[in-house]
């Protein structure tokens, strides 16, 4: 169980580092001006939220061989995760970025700088100290959510949980140790959560 445990870990870090590659380029889709750019990311958005995970990873384990594309379990697990986390991220930083007062645009365009460098430089440091919550929030949803990739016979927590269950016959005191682990697990990163908050907001 511990072992499984190891590998909720690193597949939820896995999605959330994957769902961060898809969520920022997403988040400023979303608030482009052309609708060519934009409609396909809320597209995107709308589709990874409004369809249950579950069947998000059966469409991709089991529906694309179908078409000719197929993953192994793990990468279905880590691909799945890291899409619908990106639609919820991409939503936190979208949130962020547009928290940023128009004034702070202006004030780095009229100094010469462009889209990317103000957005990079100016208001990208801001929007993530607004965004921690929220980020830490899909994280911790992400180490709840990986208990669903033991249905595609990925070994985590909850599969080595029902493994060990099958050799013991005890049901109900190791349903309880694995509720505990994904607790503590939880626990770990609102306690990384509490630290970056006060990290970014020393400057507040």
């Amino acid at each position: 169980m511990l072992t499984g445990a190891g590998y909720t870990l690193v597949f939820a870090m896995a999605a959330m580092i994957g769902g961060l590659a898809i969520g920022f380029p997403v988040a400023v889709m979303r608030m482009a001006s052309l609708a060519v750019v934009r409609w396909p990311a809320s597209l995107y958005v709308s589709m990874m939220r409004g369809t249950p995970l579950l069947v998000q990873i059966f469409v991709i384990y089991y529906g694309l061989p179908s078409v000719g594309v197929e993953f192994d379990p793990v990468t279905a697990g880590v691909l799945a995760l890291s899409l619908n986390s990106g639609a919820y991220l991409s939503e936190s930083l979208r949130g962020a970025i547009q928290s940023i007062s128009q004034g702070q645009w202006r004030a780095s365009f009229s100094l010469g700088l462009g889209y990317w460098q103000t957005l990079h430089h100016i208001v990208m440091p801001q929007a993530l100290r607004v965004a921690v919550p929220s980020m830490s929030n899909t994280l911790i949803s992400l180490i709840k959510d990986t208990s669903l990739v033991s249905v595609i016979t990925v070994t985590e927590l909850m599969l080595a949980t029902k493994e060990v269950i099958a050799t013991t016959f005890q049901p109900l005191p190791l349903y309880i140790a694995a509720a505990v682990i994904y607790w503590c697990l939880s626990l770990a990163f609102e306690a990384l959560q509490r630290k970056a908050e006060r990290r970014l907001n020393r400057a507040h």
